[in-house]
């Protein structure tokens, strides 16, 4: 009997069906609510706010960590919004690496393109998983882990990243330890 019940139980049903179609953010409404943007009226949608060209060209990779992350989420791509889904371009220059870091609220799966990338991540239990990945191959990250991409070919590399979060969020160990404001205590 208790089988039977938990079986029925909310807790093991898929997401509701969107009551909408979609709901393009209005990115200047205040407040941002729980779930993403306000929607923007119907009237003023347009087929631009389902379009984003941002994973086209490749981007700047001169600087300290030589990586450069195109972000194709809700905030440069509004048709986004409620949607659950972004997209990321991730430019390596030689032995770029895009350093430790977790998505709080995305698991995240990433496609290398060109080159040949080592990603890794840890679990909550410390146990550490990595692979070299190269042209083609896919490798998944699990939602919050902490995880990094090294470029270890010899030339420039490119993954495209795809995440089940409109807005993943990120967060970089290095500057979340030796760079926030005000700073950690020794």
């Amino acid at each position: 009997m208790v089988v039977l019940w938990l079986l029925s139980s909310p807790a093991f049903s898929a997401d509701p069906d969107p009551l909408q179609d979609f709901c393009v953010a209005d990115l200047n409404a205040v407040p941002i609510s729980v779930n993403g943007f306000p929607c923007k009226p119907i009237t003023n949608v347009t087929s631009d706010d389902f379009f984003f060209d941002g994973l086209v060209k490749e981007s700047n990779t001169t600087n300290i960590f030589g990586v450069n992350v195109t972000a194709g989420d809700v905030r440069s791509f509004p048709g986004l919004n409620t949607l659950g889904i972004s997209m990321n371009r991730v430019d390596f220059a030689p032995g770029g690496v895009n350093p430790p870091h977790s998505h709080p609220r995305a698991t995240e799966i990433d496609v290398v393109i060109k080159g040949k990338i080592l990603v890794g991540f840890v679990t909550t239990g410390n146990l550490f998983f990595s692979k070299v990945v190269t042209t083609g191959q896919v490798f998944v990250i699990p939602r919050g882990l902490v995880h990094f991409q090294l470029n270890v070919g010899k030339g420039k590399a490119l993954t495209i990243t795809a995440l089940n979060s409109q807005l993943p969020g990120a967060t970089a160990l290095p500057l979340a330890l030796f760079a926030s404001n005000p700073s950690i205590p020794d």
